[in-house]
């Protein structure tokens, strides 16, 4: 009998503490909720940057190996040079599987030539340009 007696004088009393209530502005709810995306997009770059520093990436930054150069020659497939010591490997990678296609001494790459444009080619094929 008392928890009916509760739930009735509940019910009668729950209006009356919805009207007293103030109503939350939109203007404040909308700074609340920028506020919290503030705080997580800060957490998201301080977690991002602390991998960074203290990830696996940074350590082997300093190894012996170091990649020279790298060229796609297929869809899945590249030629590596890679750096060890005092000389280059030029490695063949593919999916699953990794060839050593030539060492080299150690050296320096030769400077990438443009290619020529299509007007220039097309003009040496149709005879217009005497190169």
């Amino acid at each position: 009998m008392m928890l009916l007696r509760a739930a009735a004088l509940a019910a009668l009393s729950a209006p009356a503490l919805a009207a007293e209530a103030p109503e939350a502005s939109a203007g404040a709810s909308l700074a609340q909720t920028t506020v919290g995306l503030a705080i997580v997009l800060a957490l998201i770059f301080g977690v991002a940057w602390l991998v960074r520093r203290v990830g696996p990436l940074a350590r082997s930054a300093g190894g012996p190996l170091r990649i020279v150069a790298s060229q796609a020659v297929g869809q899945r497939e590249r030629v590596v040079i890679i750096e060890l010591g005092e000389q280059w490997l030029v490695l063949g990678v593919a999916p699953g599987r990794v060839n050593t296609l030539s060492t080299l001494a150690r050296g320096t790459l030769p400077e990438r030539t443009s290619a020529p444009s299509f007007a220039s080619l097309l003009a040496r094929a149709s005879g217009r340009d005497k190169k």
